[in-house]
C-alpha cells in the first residue's frame, strides 16, 4: 500500500469563523410605507417631543447644578448623603423618566433589582445606542464609568456629575489601574456606595450577539447582577449607527418606542471565578446570551478599530474583523502587530474585490507562478477551503505557518538549497537554476526577486540578506519548506518496495510533528 501524504491537522473549532461575522454594522432598510409613515408622524411628533424634552431639560439642569455645587469629583470622594442624595435619587430620577417619556419611550421592567450590598455591580448588555442611558434612570441613577471628556459636554456633562462616575482618562497612563482600583473600592464598600453600572462590552453593537466582556466589572470578585436590554419594536430604529441625527429623528417619529429592561438574579462568583476574572466574565456573558437567545463571539472594541483601519487602507471594513481577543490570546499577538499585518495584507489584496485573495493574486504578490508547491501553501492559509484567503486566515497563517519556518536552522537549510557550491553565497545563476526547476519562475520575475533580496547590490546573496528578507516576507520560508516536504514525499514514493514501509513511517512521524505548527492549544 503506497504511503499517504500527511497534511495539516484538522482545523480547530476555536479558530473557525464566528456565528456573527460583523456585530458592529446595522443595515436598516425602511420599506416605502414605513418611511412615509415616519415622515407623516414626524411632522407632528418631532416638534412636540422636542419642545417637551427641552422643557424637562430646562428644569433638570438647575437641579443638577444645585446637587453638584462645590462637590468634589476627584480625590477622597465620598458618596452623596442628605439632601444631595434625595435630590439625585428621587428628583433627578423622576425628571429622567419624564425626559424619556417625552421622547416617546415606553419602559417595561422585568425582574427585581437587588440592593448594593447584595450585588454591588450591574452589568448591562447588549449596548447598542446612546438611548441605553435609560437603564441608569430605571436603576435609580447608580454610579457609572465615564470618560473625563464627558464632564465637559454642555448640559449633559452636569447630569453625569450627579452620578459620581468612575472617571477614565486617555491621557493618564495609570488610568486603567486607577479605574479598577476605584471600582473595587466602591464594590467592596459593603453598601456604603451605590451600585456601579457598567456596559462590559465596552462599545456599541447591533445586538445580534454578545461580544467579549471587558474584565473591569469582574476583577473585584463580588456578586454581579446581569441586566438585559431589549428593543422589541417592529421598526428597528434604536440601534447604533454612524448617523446619530438620523437615529434620533427616526426614533422621535414613531408613536412610541418600547424598551425592556430585565434584571436577572445576581451571579455570585465561585472561588475559581474570583481568581479568574476572564472566566467570571465569560460565565456571566453565557448566562445573559442564553436569556437573550443570541450567540457569543470573541469580537472586541479592537476589532472595531481594525475595521476602521481596513477602510482607511481601501479594504472592505469587514476585512478587519478577526475576533481580536481570541486571536491575540491564542497567537500571542498585540494590536500593533495585527495592524501591521493588515497593512501587508492590504498591499496584497488592494486589487481584489471584497478584500479576499485568490491563488492568482497570492502568486502575483510572491512573484511566482501557480504550481503545486504554491497551491500547497495556499491551501494551508485557506482554512475554510473556499478558494480565497481573508485577513483573518492571513493573520493565522502567517503566525502559525510562516513565523515558525523562519528559525535560523530552517533558513540555513533553505539557503543551502540555493548555495550549490557551498561558498556561503548565492549567485544569480544558482538562484535562477533552483527557482526555474523547482517553482517554474520566469527569468523576468527571478531578476526582480533576486534584486529585492540582494540589498547591497553586490551581485550575490549572503545568508544575512537571505535571513533579513525571510523575516519581512515569512511566506517564502514556508514556501521552501513545503517544497522540501514535497521532494521528500516524492522520494519515498520512488523507494524500493522493501524500503517503502519504513520510509513511510519515518516521513509520517516527522510530518506529524511539523503539522502541529498549524494547531494551537484550546
Amino acid at each position: 500500500m503506497p504511503p499517504q501524504r500527511v497534511f495539516a491537522l484538522p482545523r480547530q473549532q476555536s479558530l473557525l469563523l464566528p456565528a456573527v461575522i460583523n456585530p458592529f454594522v446595522q443595515d436598516t432598510k425602511l420599506p416605502k410605507a414605513a418611511l412615509i409613515k415616519c415622515v407623516l408622524l414626524g411632522i407632528f411628533l418631532v416638534p412636540i417631543r422636542a419642545i417637551l424634552a427641552s422643557l424637562v431639560l430646562m428644569v433638570t439642569w438647575p437641579v443638577s447644578v444645585i446637587i453638584t455645587f462645590r462637590y468634589p469629583l476627584k480625590g477622597a470622594v465620598e458618596p452623596m448623603t442628605g439632601w444631595r442624595r434625595f435630590l439625585c435619587r428621587r428628583v433627578m430620577a423622576a425628571l429622567g423618566r419624564a425626559y424619556y417619556f417625552c421622547m416617546g419611550f415606553r419602559v417595561v421592567v422585568k425582574g427585581k433589582q437587588v440592593t448594593s450590598s447584595e450585588a454591588p455591580i450591574l452589568a448591562v448588555a447588549p449596548h447598542s445606542t446612546f438611548f441605553d442611558g435609560i437603564v441608569c434612570v430605571v436603576a435609580g441613577l447608580p454610579s457609572t464609568v465615564s470618560r473625563v471628556e464627558n464632564l465637559a459636554t454642555p448640559i449633559f456633562g452636569r447630569f453625569v456629575r450627579c452620578l459620581q462616575p468612575v472617571l477614565v482618562s486617555r491621557k493618564d497612563p495609570d488610568s486603567r489601574k486607577n479605574t479598577i482600583q476605584e471600582i473595587e473600592k466602591r464594590a467592596k464598600s459593603g453598601g456604603h456606595w451605590p451600585q456601579v453600572l457598567i456596559f462590559p462590552e465596552g462599545t456599541c453593537t447591533n445586538r445580534s450577539c454578545l461580544i467579549t466582556f471587558k474584565q473591569g466589572a469582574f476583577i473585584p470578585g463580588v456578586p454581579v447582577q446581569p441586566v438585559l436590554m431589549r428593543y422589541p419594536n417592529t421598526l428597528v430604529s434604536v440601534c447604533y449607527c454612524n448617523a446619530a441625527l438620523t437615529l434620533l429623528l427616526l426614533t422621535l417619529s414613531q408613536l412610541y418606542t418600547t424598551v425592556e429592561i430585565e434584571f436577572l438574579p445576581p451571579h455570585i462568583p465561585t472561588d475559581e471565578e474570583k481568581k479568574s476574572p476572564p472566566l467570571f466574565a465569560s460565565r456571566v456573558r453565557e448566562t445573559m446570551a442564553q436569556a437573550l437567545g443570541v450567540p457569543v463571539t470573541d469580537h472586541t472594541y479592537e476589532d472595531c478599530r481594525l475595521m476602521i483601519s481596513a477602510g482607511e487602507l481601501t479594504l472592505p471594513m469587514e476585512a478587519g474583523l478577526v475576533e481580536f481577543t481570541k486571536i491575540s490570546r491564542k497567537l500571542n499577538l498585540k494590536w500593533d502587530n495585527v495592524r501591521k499585518e493588515l497593512e501587508g495584507f492590504a498591499s496584497m489584496a488592494s486589487s481584489c474585490k471584497g478584500g479576499r485573495i485568490t491563488i492568482e493574486e497570492f502568486a502575483r504578490f510572491l512573484k511566482l507562478p501557480v504550481n503545486p508547491v504554491l497551491e500547497e501553501l495556499f491551501a494551508l492559509f485557506d482554512r475554510n477551503g473556499d478558494g480565497t484567503i481573508d485577513f483573518r486566515e492571513y493573520v493565522i497563517g502567517v503566525t502559525i505557518l510562516c513565523r515558525p519556518a523562519n528559525t535560523e536552522d530552517v533558513l540555513r537549510m533553505a539557503f543551502q538549497l540555493f548555495d550549490t557550491d557551498e561558498d556561503e553565497k548565492i549567485t544569480r545563476e544558482e538562484f535562477t537554476a533552483l527557482l526555474r526547476s523547482a517553482l517554474g519562475v520566469s527569468d523576468l520575475n527571478m531578476a526582480k526577486l533576486f534584486k529585492e533580496i540582494d540589498a547591497d547590490g553586490s551581485g550575490f546573496i549572503t545568508f544575512s540578506e537571505f535571513q533579513a528578507f525571510a523575516t519581512t516576507h515569512p511566506e517564502y520560508a514556508k514556501l521552501f519548506t513545503t517544497y522540501l516536504e514535497l521532494q521528500r514525499y516524492q522520494a519515498i514514493q520512488e523507494a524500493r518496495p522493501g524500503e517503502l514501509e519504513l520510509a513511510g513511517q519515518t516521513s509520517s512521524e516527522e510530518k506529524q510533528e511539523d503539522s502541529t505548527s498549524d494547531k494551537k492549544d484550546d
